[in-house]
């Protein structure tokens, strides 16, 4: 089915987890490049604890469009400290969630399921098979229950929970709760609540979700004892012996009554109502904040699941970009590997840092790690790190050389030149960019002197700029000037130890990696004496 998005609640079709998309290049913090680049789906993966599908998707949308916001995101990591640290209250909220996790799929089947009709077979989650009334008081209980429960939480005292519990608890004030609780009214002028019937005086159907009428029963049945007594008549003189003959005549008339009566409740009334329930804000701003308690717990479920040490970093304000990190690890591979190879990364008043090392050695791991980290950060998560302080980047860029991706006819060269200018023109000294090789697709001479322009440019708009080369030469141009911190993955006894030091690496292990996928020039060798 159709992919929709959660936040606002405007949706047609069916809730999906992975829905949410980051926005375009220089209008959020990631882009879909670095989005890609960065493998924020397996982050994802890697941190997902959350147990509602209106949970796992207000993560997931944290991750594809993260927040930018000191003040925001100071506030999330308190409300996740707090949950912390009282124990009451989070076994409060996990109950809802555990509860919500339960029922919530019932009110999206009430809010975007297909009715087959009276006579089809549901098959998949999201049809309907009858005229509904089952998938109503399923539906609106979900909603219902939530409020209830919610009202017997501890009041927090960190602003985002209470913001979050007040929302939940606000909805018992909208018309949508009250029609959910209540009966609703099928009026001329459309659905009205009970408080709305109050100060309305116009003919209305009162809508109860059940096929069995009692009061539209007992009317037809008054209307017959009315014309029995006012019109005397051998017709309604029935004896015991003409009874079956009676139910015979009945039956025709019961199979009139079930599909008008339940035909009418669901075009008149059940659809009406779904249609209200998912395109008023008070639901959606509902679900949204049971997502966030549930996107909460996840961080914390992370964290003592994570077999590294976790920490919540400090965020600090500051004029441009900065970084420390102490053991740092990456969140993905690290996950449930306690050898994990941390290390520390400081990144402040230099602005860059120039990485260079043989193939295999970890330059891109760790360059992954930076700005995995970086995400959590800015999503209120806790991060693989002893410890953490950072500024809040207002974009997060990761460029590496996409082949595949050729346009507009410039070939390798030019295609990863444009997606350099548009990280160029779209970063701040507030931002994050981590550029993996620069100028591929063209001779050295011209390689050197673009990447050194592009650098030279990165390093005078005040941004943090992460490179990682082969090119020592060039690494060589820059220490020469004194700009930028010149750093190499560590190799000891030809194999590396996932280290960064110091120093600039002119050394290649190109025949230690041939050889180790047996296409060295030995191998290559033998392989041709093979073919003849």
């Amino acid at each position: 089915m159709k992919e929709t998005v959660f936040k606002g609640w405007q949706q047609v079709v069916w809730p999906s987890v992975k829905s949410s998309k980051p926005l375009a290049t220089g209008e959020g913090v990631i882009d879909q490049s670095a989005f890609d680049t960065m493998e924020v789906d397996k982050v994802f993966e890697s941190i997902n604890f959350a147990s509602t599908t209106i949970g796992q998707a207000v993560l997931y949308r944290s991750l594809t469009q993260p927040s930018a916001s000191l003040e925001e995101l100071t506030e999330k990591q308190q409300a996740v400290e707090e949950l912390r640290a009282n124990p009451e209250l989070r076994e409060q909220i996990e109950r809802i969630i555990a509860s919500a996790t339960t029922q919530e799929k019932s009110f999206y089947l009430l809010t975007f399921g297909d009715f087959l009709g009276s006579l089809g077979t549901a098959r998949e989650e999201h049809e309907i098979e009858g005229y509904g009334y089952q998938q109503y008081k399923r539906g609106v209980r979900f909603m219902l229950d939530l409020v209830d429960q919610v009202q017997d939480v501890t009041v927090p005292k960190s602003i985002y929970l209470k913001t979050l519990i007040d929302t939940i608890k606000r909805f018992a004030e909208t018309r949508a709760f009250s029609l959910m609780q209540g009966s609703a009214y099928i009026t001329e002028s459309g659905i009205q609540s009970k408080e709305e019937r109050r100060h309305s005086f116009s003919p209305a159907i009162i809508f109860r979700p059940q096929l069995i009428k009692p009061l539209l029963i007992t009317l037809g049945l008054a209307a017959v004892w009315g014309l029995a007594h006012f019109f005397p008549t051998d017709m309604f003189k029935v004896s015991v012996e003409a009874i079956p003959t009676a139910m015979i005549f009945l039956a025709p008339l019961l199979l009139v009554y079930y599909p008008v009566i339940g035909s009418f409740d669901r075009d008149s009334c059940i659809i009406p109502l779904r249609n209200i329930y998912k395109n008023v804000p008070e639901v959606a701003e509902m679900l949204d904040a049971l997502g966030q308690l549930d996107e909460l717990l996840s961080f914390i479920k992370f964290a003592e699941a994570f077999d590294n040490p976790v920490v919540l970093p400090q965020l600090v304000e500051g004029e441009h970009h900065r970084i420390n990190l102490v053991a740092a690890k990456n969140p993905v591979l690290g996950k449930a590997n306690a050898d994990y190879v941390g290390n520390d990364f400081i990144l402040e008043e230099d602005k860059l840092i120039l990485i260079t090392g043989p193939n295999s050695g970890g330059k891109t791991a760790f360059c992954k790690t930076i700005t995995q980290v970086q995400l959590l950060a800015q999503i209120g998560c806790y991060v693989p790190a002893e410890h953490a302080t950072l500024t809040v980047a207002d974009r997060i860029f990761y460029q590496v050389s996409e082949v595949s991706h050729l346009n507009d006819g410039e070939g390798r060269f030019g295609t990863e030149l444009k997606r350099t200018k548009d990280i160029f023109l779209a970063c701040t000294p507030k931002s994050l960019v981590v550029l993996d090789e620069l100028s591929e697709g063209t001779t050295f001479e011209e390689k050197m002197e673009s990447s050194s322009n592009v650098l030279n440019g990165f390093y005078r708009k005040g941004n943090s700029t992460i490179l990682i080369t082969h090119n020592h030469q060039l690494v060589d141009q820059f220490a020469c000037q004194r700009i930028g911190l010149p750093r190499q993955v560590e190799f000891a006894d030809d194999a590396p130890t996932y280290k960064l030091i110091a120093g600039i690496s002119r050394v290649s292990h190109a025949d230690r990696v041939a050889k180790k996928i047996f296409f060295s020039k030995e191998d290559i060798e033998h392989y041709l004496a093979d073919s003849k």
